[in-house]
C-alpha cells in the first residue's frame, strides 16, 4: 500500500494541479485561459499556508501525486462545541480518475484524522457530495444539524 505523507513547497505546482482538477469535476470550473486567475494565486496561496495552516496530505504512485485531501486549520474563540477553539475544515478531497476505487481517498482520511487528534482538533468539518458521503461516514464523521449553512457573497468579489 503506497504511503500517506504531508506535502511540502516542491509539491506546490503538483497541488495547484490537483486543486484544479478539483475545482473542474466538483463546480465545473472551467480556466479561463494561460493566466486564469485562480491558479495564478495558488502558488502564492500554498507557499504563505502549506504546513502553517494548511496540511495536503498526499499519495503518490511513482513521484506523482494520485490523491489528496486538504485540512484547513482555524482557532476561534472558545465554545462548548470546541472548547479549545481549534477546528478543521477538510477540503479538496480528490483522487485522480485512473486511481480511483484503489482505498487511497480512505488511506488519506485515516492519516488526516489521527493527525487532527494530535493538533488536539475538536472538530473537523466538511461539506459531501453524494459520493464522498459512505467515506466520511465510514471515517467517523456525522452529519450536523444544529445550524443551517448560510452564505453571503460579495458580488464586488464573486460576479454574482
Amino acid at each position: 500500500m503506497n504511503r500517506t505523507e504531508r506535502a511540502g513547497i516542491p509539491d506546490i505546482e503538483a497541488l495547484v494541479q490537483m486543486r484544479m482538477a478539483y475545482l473542474r469535476e466538483d463546480s465545473g470550473y472551467e480556466e479561463k485561459d494561460h493566466n486564469d486567475p485562480i491558479r495564478t494565486a495558488l502558488p502564492e496561496y500554498f507557499l504563505h499556508h502549506l504546513n502553517r495552516d494548511l496540511f495536503c496530505y498526499v499519495i503518490r504512485e511513482a513521484d506523482e501525486i494520485v490523491s489528496c485531501a486538504f485540512l484547513l486549520v482555524q482557532e476561534k474563540p472558545m465554545s462548548p462545541s470546541f472548547p479549545n477553539g481549534k477546528t478543521g475544515t477538510l477540503l479538496n478531497v480528490y483522487t485522480k480518475p485512473a486511481y480511483r476505487k484503489r482505498g487511497y481517498a480512505r488511506q488519506i482520511m485515516q492519516r488526516l484524522t489521527a493527525d487532527a487528534e494530535k493538533m488536539e482538533l475538536c472538530t473537523l468539518e466538511l461539506k459531501s457530495t453524494e459520493d464522498g458521503y459512505p467515506l466520511y461516514c465510514s471515517a467517523g464523521f456525522a452529519e450536523d444539524h444544529s445550524y443551517r449553512l448560510m452564505k453571503w457573497k460579495n458580488r464586488h468579489v464573486t460576479g454574482d
